[in-house]
């Protein structure tokens, strides 16, 4: 059984919906910085980014459901 996510099965979605924004009072889904966020794809830790646009950078839902599903397996574990 699926569980509900704040964003669509597929599409994309932006750094300040994955890291969440305090300003706008976007939740974050991985609660990390956004240099946190960008070393971690640096390293490969978290997946790459698509350029969507000149100045507009998205990650796959998919890739992000499956990172998330990768770290509660790491917690389980």
């Amino acid at each position: 059984m699926q569980t509900a996510t704040p964003f669509p099965p597929t599409g994309f979605l932006r750094l300040a919906q994955i890291v969440g924004n305090p300003k706008t009072g976007t939740p974050p889904i991985i609660p990390v910085s956004k240099t946190t966020w960008w070393q971690g794809v640096k390293s490969g830790r978290y997946p790459k980014p698509i350029k969507l646009s000149k100045r507009c950078t998205g990650w796959r839902v998919s890739e992000i459901l499956g990172l998330l599903e990768s770290m509660a397996k790491e917690v389980v574990a």
